[in-house]
């Protein structure tokens, strides 16, 4: 399943640099994108190389995830695909 990659999780002064806020078409509810949390998600840079992390919790009431990495994700992930692997 794919995802796209909506922005960092954040407050209103600070902003975390290893966690993600996640969309997918697929998933539109809360039940869904919690039935979601455990999974893993790989995101892949134009070189070829892999950062994995895996989904937190679900984000708000839509269906947007977030999802936890081990690295920090740089800024050009925002708007980009992420791979959820099942």
């Amino acid at each position: 399943m794919e995802a796209i990659v909506k922005n960092y999780k954040r407050g209103r002064k600070t902003m975390t640099g290893n966690q993600l806020v996640l969309i997918s078409s697929k998933v539109d509810s809360k039940s869904k994108a919690s039935a979601l949390v455990g999974k893993k998600v790989v995101w892949k840079t134009k070189s070829g190389k892999t950062i994995n992390g895996k989904i937190a919790s679900a984000h708000g009431d839509k269906g947007a995830m977030r999802a936890r990495f081990t690295k920090g994700i740089p800024g050009q992930a925002i708007g980009t695909k992420i791979e959820i692997v099942e």
